[in-house]
């Protein structure tokens, strides 16, 4: 009987503290809409602007860890094919460590490890402040695809396991700022 009252209240509180990580999280705007510069952090947790904001078009994967391979065909798509780079426009990733299970200097570590062979440029969001300064909603489990431009506007985001559709509204965005 005492194992089932503490099964019973270990259920209650994980599910407590699940709900209320969401109680954070600030509603969804839609895009475009105006946005600003943040700080995040570097991957050995020092204080890091966002490159090239204000200055090129920047082109960000905000990536909840436990979803990392939501979209990897289409990442590694958009770095063979080209159709996404150009002289003004910058990508990089940004990992979203409030909402992952995983240990974040786990995930740290790894992303470290995968910089230093690749030379991508990855940033951390320890406390979902691009999510909820940018309005973006919940990105609790999801690979977010954001273009902001470089008069700092959101002008497009999405958000889960893209489909078809979506890819080709990307592609035929992209053009514009690339």
């Amino acid at each position: 009987m005492k194992k089932r009252i503490v099964a019973m209240l270990a259920l209650c509180l994980l599910g407590g503290g699940a709900y209320a990580q969401k109680d954070d999280v600030i509603p969804e705007l839609p895009v475009p809409h105006k946005i600003s510069a943040i700080e995040l952090q570097d991957l050995n947790e020092q204080v890091a602007k966002l490159p090239g904001y204000g200055e090129k078009n920047l082109l960000i994967f905000y990536i909840d860890p436990d979803k990392h391979k939501q979209n990897e065909d289409f990442t590694f798509e958009i770095e063979e094919n080209g159709k996404a780079s150009g002289p003004n426009i910058m990508g990089y990733g940004i990992i979203n460590l409030k909402d992952t299970r995983f240990p974040k200097g786990i995930v740290r570590s790894m992303a470290r490890k995968r910089t230093a062979k690749n030379g991508a440029t990855v940033l951390v969001d320890p406390d979902r402040r691009l999510a909820n300064k940018w309005s973006l909603g919940d990105c609790n489990n999801m690979f977010v695809l954001l273009v902001v431009s470089k008069q700092g506007e959101l002008v497009f985001c999405k958000k889960g396991e893209l489909s078809a559709a979506d890819k080709a509204e990307f592609y035929e965005m992209i053009k514009n700022y690339r």
